[in-house]
């Protein structure tokens, strides 16, 4: 394994694969040129078990390597739930390959040999794509643990009116006055950090799927 990077935990990083080191090099030295920082693995079976930088990221992969193949690879880390995205970059492309990467989620398939900003515009876009996914994570997880604070009628109000029910259709669903739904409401939108019924059903659709279907 080859690195070149500070160990910034916000800073994006590129993880490079493949079998041939003066590709490694020259892929590295390519990214580190523009900024982009980078870690080489020599083969697929040497990234399952490294420890990976928990940072904005994305995988560079061959497809043909000795032993696992990129393809391998890109199952087994969707099996492991790492969903870093993946620029395939090979010499050994074909048609079948590259629809079989795409469908199983690879954000491209550049075939060698590449333009240098062919291969810096796939690289960036998948590292922006990496942001965006754990950006969208973070406000999950957030949003989650404001619902966990709510009380279980302002549960109920919440669920009422992102189904886009009124105050008093909830107050006659409830069997509660309308100026008691309207203190849950006000309290439950505090809690939610909302400031309009958007922001609010924005923050719902991020809950977990057993939480928006009821099952809790």
């Amino acid at each position: 394994m080859d690195t070149s990077f500070s160990g910034s935990e916000d800073k994006p990083i590129a993880m490079l694969v493949d079998d041939d080191a003066k590709v490694r090099e020259a892929m590295s030295n390519l990214l580190n040129s523009v900024g982009i920082e980078t870690i080489s693995f020599s083969s697929a079976r040497e990234v399952l078990e490294a420890k990976l930088p928990d940072r904005p990221s994305c995988f560079v992969l061959d497809v043909r390597m000795p032993g696992l193949s990129g393809l391998d690879l890109q199952r087994h880390l969707q099996t492991n739930g790492i969903e870093t995205p993946i620029v395939f970059l090979t010499g050994h492309g074909d048609i079948a390959m590259s629809v079989e990467a795409m469908k199983a989620g690879a954000v491209d398939f550049l075939t060698k040999p590449v333009r240098d900003q062919t291969f810096l515009d796939a690289v960036s876009n998948a590292i922006a794509t990496d942001i965006a996914r754990r950006e969208a994570t973070l406000t999950a997880r957030k949003h989650a643990a404001d619902y966990e604070t709510l009380t279980q009628r302002e549960r109920q109000v919440l669920r009422s009116v992102v189904g886009g029910a009124l105050n008093k259709q909830i107050a006659f669903e409830l069997g509660i006055s309308e100026i008691t739904v309207k203190l849950h409401r006000s309290n439950m939108m505090k809690k939610m950090h909302a400031n309009s019924i958007t922001q609010l059903f924005t923050a719902w659709q991020s809950l977990p799927e057993s939480v928006r279907r009821g099952d809790e």
